[in-house]
């Protein structure tokens, strides 16, 4: 059995709780033993069991994310450790990006990290192909002979030894299912949605202007008709072939979530995302009105990335048949 330590930011419990749920399969077959500092049990010392866990791991994560990065004792004590193992060949440290960063100087930087191209867990459009990525990067990742459980020290009289099964250490013996499903209120459903409408906007100026350039004969217009809509415009030898009018809130018949539409009419739809709450996040959810142009939207709630790119296959789809 593979002992795993989780190095992370507490800002990012929500993300480690759902790799250590891919990990389960793992767990159970008792191929891994995964441990973080929310094990650590009331009254025991913080540092101490952190850092005889730390000593005492085969594999070492490293969840990189903006948080990680600023934490001194993320990437000053714990990172720094990990390092100094993974060099000495006692330990195999595998950063996973949670969260974009500017992660490549840093010292683990040079290791190859996870999910596939170290691309953020937030940024694919659907976040359980991006954990069981690294779910399998891992499991490639273990050590073929883990190291095994120090020796208990024997009685000196045979007569008392009472046969036990072989086994880790039986005080640390314990369930992996640990998660616990969170709790959103309307304020964080509310929060989410406009921070998503942001990110799709500047997603679709970004992407707007990389078609513009890479094409002569495309131009594109972006335009932020007001906090709670923007506009978009493609055109194709100087005619328009295909524009959007996204927005969220306000009067609208589905004014609950973000709409798509052709037309500044508000009540004009051709497909809408809502929020749906999940176990550990918030997701958004298409209404289903156009999944032909973008089939991980079959699959379930989507990221702010993957609801950004849905809505971009939609624009483009005219310059792409």
């Amino acid at each position: 059995m593979s002992s795993l330590f989780f190095s992370y930011s507490h800002v990012d419990e929500t993300l480690r709780n759902e790799l250590q749920k891919h990990l389960t399969m793992l767990e159970r077959s008792g191929t891994i033993q995964s441990w973080h500092d929310r094990c650590i049990k009331a009254g025991d010392e913080l540092d101490p069991a952190i850092s005889t866990e730390l000593e005492n791991a085969d594999v070492i994560l490293l969840l990189v994310s903006p948080d990680f990065l600023a934490s001194r004792y993320c990437y000053e004590l714990e990172m720094t450790r990990a390092m100094e193992r993974h060099q000495e060949g006692s330990a195999r440290v595998i950063p996973v990006i949670l969260r974009p960063c500017d992660w490549t100087d840093a010292p683990f930087g040079k290791l190859l990290a996870a999910p596939k191209d170290g691309k953020a867990i937030t940024l694919w459009p659907d976040r359980d192909s991006a954990l069981l990525d690294v779910t399998r990067q891992i499991k490639d990742a273990l050590p073929k002979t883990p190291s095994q459980p120090k020796s208990q020290s024997r009685p000196t009289s045979e007569a008392f030894v009472i046969p036990t099964p072989a086994s880790p250490v039986q005080g640390m013996v314990r369930s992996s299912n640990l998660s616990v499903r969170q709790n959103f209120t309307q304020a964080d459903k509310d929060r989410f949605l406009e921070e998503s409408f942001d990110y799709i906007s500047l997603y679709f100026k970004n992407t707007l202007q990389e078609l513009q350039d890479r094409y002569e004969d495309i131009e594109t217009r972006h335009k932020a008709i007001d906090a709670t809509c923007f506009f978009s415009e493609i055109y194709r030898n100087g005619d328009s072939v295909a524009k959007a009018y996204i927005h969220h809130g306000g009067a609208s018949l589905f004014g609950g979530g973000i709409v798509y539409g052709t037309s500044p009419n508000r009540n004009t739809i051709n497909e809408s995302l809502n929020v749906e709450v999940g176990e550990q996040s918030l997701g958004l959810k298409p209404m289903g009105m156009a999944m032909a142009f973008h089939t991980e939207a079959r699959k379930g709630a989507l990221t702010q990335q993957g609801a950004a790119e849905y809505f971009w296959s939609i624009l483009i789809a005219p310059l792409q048949r």
